[in-house]
């Protein structure tokens, strides 16, 4: 069996073996201080290494020394690691970086969640994975969950993002289920509350998600009775301690926690 064949069998052997992580891996996940990276160069065995990404997000390579990989994608790390080889060591080289193990990172979760904390997340996490691992949702969690994401070294901001839990949990809406990245801090807003009396079927309290409109509110209450006068509805608000009285107000309109839906009975 000659050199060149046993080579292969063994770059065969490597690739094999980081298969399953490779799977594993979303495209969006970056790399960082501290993971573990196996890195294949095809027809070149004796390039293939496992490395350690050093505190300043580099690591070290054969033939071409330091590269700086932390804050890029594997697919990125591979691009540049090929660049450099191509660049007066290896004709056309094709290379694969994988991650063999993922450094420790954290993020907390907070609000309506039945055990809110700082949990570890180990490898690639998704927001429903973070809230699993925090026991799953309370049952007064509302609609809105927040991701506040710390300052990266390319746009120098924090960044908020917020989505709608209930077209993740029961629309099944799989673009919402976002990764979670070391240090982010997750908080799932409460459910509000408004109150709807007057002209309506069943006068009681309601809680209520985003995007609830009266028409919304009343249906909940069981629809307007007969007697109701729907052009003429009131909405009470509380804003800054006071009570305002909002008159004649288009059912189409959106409403807030706390507020007070009043049907009046018609005239006629």
């Amino acid at each position: 069996m000659n050199g060149k064949l046993v080579g292969n069998i063994a770059l065969f052997l490597f690739f094999l073996g980081v298969m399953p992580l490779c799977a594993a891996e979303p495209g969006n996940y970056l790399i960082g201080a501290g993971d573990v990276l196996k890195i294949a160069v095809y027809d070149h065995p004796d390039l293939s290494t496992t490395v350690r990404v050093n505190n300043d997000g580099s690591i070290n390579f054969p033939l071409i020394g330091t590269v700086h990989v932390a804050g890029g994608s594997v697919a990125k790390a591979s691009t540049m690691l090929g660049a450099a080889l191509a660049d007066g060591y290896i004709v056309n080289p094709q290379v694969s970086v994988f991650i063999e193990e993922f450094r420790s990172r954290k993020a907390i979760i907070m609000g309506q969640v039945k055990n809110p904390g700082l949990y570890e997340l180990s490898g690639p996490s998704t927001l429903l994975e973070l809230i699993s691992k925090a026991g799953g949702l309370s049952a007064n969690a509302g609609e809105s969950v927040s991701i506040k994401r710390r300052a990266s070294a390319k746009s120098g901001e924090e960044q908020l993002l917020t989505l709608n839990l209930k077209d993740l949990t029961e629309n099944g809406d799989a673009s919402l289920n976002v990764s979670v990245l070391d240090g982010d801090s997750v908080f799932v807003a409460e459910t509000g509350t408004l109150y709807v009396t007057g002209q309506v079927n069943r006068p009681n309290a309601y809680r209520i998600g985003q995007k609830t409109s009266i028409i919304k509110a009343v249906t909940m209450a069981g629809g307007f009775t007969e007697l109701a006068a729907k052009g003429r509805v009131k909405i009470i608000r509380k804003v800054n301690g006071t009570d305002q009285v909002l008159e004649n107000v288009p059912l189409h309109t959106a409403v807030l926690p706390e507020d007070v839906i009043v049907v009046p009975e018609s005239f006629f």
